[in-house]
């Protein structure tokens, strides 16, 4: 895992990537700091972060894109098969040199509340909270970045497939208010979802009768669901949305209230997409 991590540190290092990952994220946090802490005179910094977190719907594909994808778009992934590594360690050793690049930026950012503070009456403990949940929340989109680029076979498509997941993950809490909350729009919304949970399983095992079992058996038992107690799917959807959208959880440390099951969810985030990305790469590995 080690020899990973210091290959990614090093590709990074060379590269303009990580340079603007990092340029960009300070960009935006001394404009936010500008329009709300100096201009508007507030004293919490927490509403900075909350205006940066946009910059994830860009910085997340720019910096994943390329961590799976271009391994398999120009064959280097056989070389990486090739090493006595596991393929927990590839991932891994690949994760922890993007959350370094994340880390840089955001222990640049951890300065701002103690400047202000010089100057002003700031509130630390929520500042710093609302640092630490920005870290996992971003350390949870990047696992799921990366797990987008396990799937694609170029970097141009894994980038265009994670900006579509990171605009839907960020619009989500927004996005609930609009969706239908009655029975039989969140069972079609929900079939929808099976299929393309499906479609996932048969793009990891390489198997489309797996996929078509898998669509069948969600679809068999929503329906059954559906039928014997309907009164389950009214209001469902909106509140699945909210219940899984990681911004929504984030906002909490916004509002002042640390919230410890916000990081367990992150954690579990990042552990659930880890997880997928390792199961991708031994599928490709045994099958590729």
């Amino acid at each position: 895992m080690r020899a990973v991590l210091d290959h990614e540190l090093t590709m990074y290092s060379n590269s303009m990537k990580a340079y603007v990952f990092c340029a960009f994220m300070l960009l935006f946090t001394g404009v936010g700091a500008l329009v709300y802490n100096i201009n508007a005179s507030v004293a919490n910094f927490e509403y900075v972060l909350q205006f940066i977190s946009i910059v994830f719907i860009v910085l997340v594909p720019l910096m994943t894109m390329r961590t799976m994808a271009e391994e398999k778009n120009q064959n280097t992934d056989k070389l990486l098969y090739s090493m006595p590594l596991s393929s927990t360690e590839i991932v891994m050793g690949k994760y922890l040199a993007l959350l370094v690049v994340f880390a840089i930026p955001v222990i640049i950012i951890c300065m701002y509340p103690l400047l202000f503070s010089q100057f002003g009456d700031v509130y630390l403990p929520t500042s710093y909270g609302s640092i630490l949940a920005f870290f996992f929340l971003g350390a949870a989109l990047l696992s799921i970045g990366m797990f987008i680029s396990c799937l694609c076979d170029s970097q141009n498509s894994a980038a265009g497939l994670c900006v579509a997941v990171m605009i839907l993950l960020y619009y989500a809490d927004t996005l609930a208010n609009y969706v239908s909350s009655t029975a039989a729009g969140s069972l079609v919304c929900l079939l929808i979802l099976a299929v393309l949970v499906g479609v996932l399983v048969s793009t990891m095992t390489r198997s489309r009768f797996t996929g078509l079992i898998v669509f069948a058996v969600l679809a068999i038992a929503l329906v059954v669901t559906y039928l014997v107690k309907s009164d389950l799917f009214t209001g469902l959807l909106p509140d699945i949305m909210n219940q899984i959208s990681l911004y929504t959880r984030f906002k909490t440390f916004v509002n002042g209230v640390f919230d410890l099951r916000a990081l367990i969810y992150d954690v579990s985030v990042i552990a659930f997409f880890l997880f997928l990305c390792v199961q991708a790469l031994e599928k490709r590995r045994y099958n590729g």
